[in-house]
């Protein structure tokens, strides 16, 4: 087996994390906010590096606002974990502690009529806490405030999304070369699992395996159903190396393929090639998604392209931007998503083909680079 041969990231430094809290800051002012608080979640780790170890009912939140140094709020028994996070050196910490209100202490951090971006991780016990004690504050969705917060990757980020590709680029390199067919759908995504720590990942978020009729599912959880001879089968699979995500589908012929699947799998082929071949920085996100839906539409498949063509791809494996119908924010460089259409036909069998891509300042790049082709396997 041959592993990935990129060189590691350099860690992120507390430089870092200061720079995009204070990004952050600008662009909430820019949206009209007067400040951003953010609880345990992606936009917690992503700005300062601190993932609690259990995320419970005790409340955790970072607040973010002009000219106030940056304040993270935790309970006193998680200070220690806080305190070691990467980021910590940015901020300032304040514990509570059990017994005590945590509203009261997150009150003496806010003012009381300002309105704030609050995490969609945030629990609602949390936010009407808040509310509760200080009643003229407002609160807004960070993904409806602030959408775009981690949408553009710096270089060291990049790499990372480099290296989670080329991690999953080997596993599907490794799992076409064992056997399909006579083995159950959880078989094949165990070895999925398998070979992505393998190469790297640390943490698994999925391994669909749709075999048949199941890959007209486009989230099929995979099953006890055994894979036969003459099945088409869609698998993706990623997660997180890094911390930085991957994400690939590549479809597969146990055996040799009908007419129609070929001829539904250039399709695909042709609807991923032309949306990789319009990004470039300026043009809007449902226009990628609208190139790829022609393609399918005008083959006549166009009902059975059921999802957006893409999501973006960071700490977590779904964020913005959506390459979807309605989104018109413009495609930035360092922005980072999937390109992954599709055709379903239920009860018979599903294809998808999907890539991570990033823009660069006159094009896209592809992060997964394993064939397109429709491949054949035993």
């Amino acid at each position: 087996m041959t592993t990935p041969m990129r060189a590691e990231p350099i860690p992120f430094t507390s430089d870092d994390y200061a720079t995009r809290m204070a990004r952050v800051v600008d662009d909430a002012v820019e949206a009209g906010l007067d400040g951003v608080i953010v609880t345990p979640g992606a936009d917690l780790v992503w700005l300062m590096g601190y993932r609690p170890t259990a995320i419970t009912e005790r409340l955790t939140m970072l607040v973010l606002a002009p000219d106030e140094r940056p304040t993270l709020l935790v309970p006193i028994l998680e200070k220690p974990d806080a305190e070691a996070a990467d980021g910590a050196a940015t901020v300032r910490i304040v514990d509570w502690a059990d017994g005590t209100d945590p509203y009261t202490a997150a009150g003496r951090l806010l003012r009381p009529n300002d309105r704030f971006g609050i995490s969609d991780s945030a629990w609602a016990m949390h936010l009407l806490g808040l509310q509760s004690t200080l009643p003229g504050t407002e609160y807004r969705a960070l993904s409806h405030s602030l959408p775009m917060m981690r949408a553009v990757k710096d270089a060291n980020e990049l790499g990372r999304l480099a290296l989670a590709g080329e991690a999953a680029d080997a596993t599907y390199g490794e799992i076409v070369q064992l056997r399909f067919a006579g083995r159950r759908e959880t078989e094949v995504a165990a070895d999925l699992a398998r070979l992505l720590r393998e190469f790297g990942h640390e943490q698994v978020d999925f391994t669909v395996v749709g075999s048949g009729p199941n890959g007209a599912n486009p989230h099929h959880e995979a099953g006890s159903r055994v894979i036969e001879q003459g099945d088409t089968v869609v698998l993706d699979f990623g997660g997180l190396r890094y911390g930085y995500g991957s994400d690939t589908t590549r479809t597969v012929s146990v055996g040799e393929p009908t007419i129609e699947v070929s001829d539904v799998h250039d399709i695909v082929a042709r609807a991923q090639q032309a949306a990789f071949e319009a990004v470039q920085p300026g043009v809007s996100c449902q226009e990628i998604d609208r190139i790829a839906r022609a393609t399918i539409t005008e083959a006549g498949f166009g009902d059975q392209f059921i999802h957006r063509t893409g999501h973006g791809i960071g700490v977590t494996t779904h964020e913005p931007p959506y390459l979807v119908e309605g989104e018109t924010q413009q495609l930035r460089p360092g922005m980072c998503f999937s390109i992954e259409p599709g055709i379903y036909l239920s009860g018979r069998f599903g294809v998808r083909i999907e890539d991570i891509v990033t823009v660069t300042d006159s094009a896209g790049e592809r992060l997964n680079n394993t064939d397109r082709a429709l491949r054949v396997v035993d």
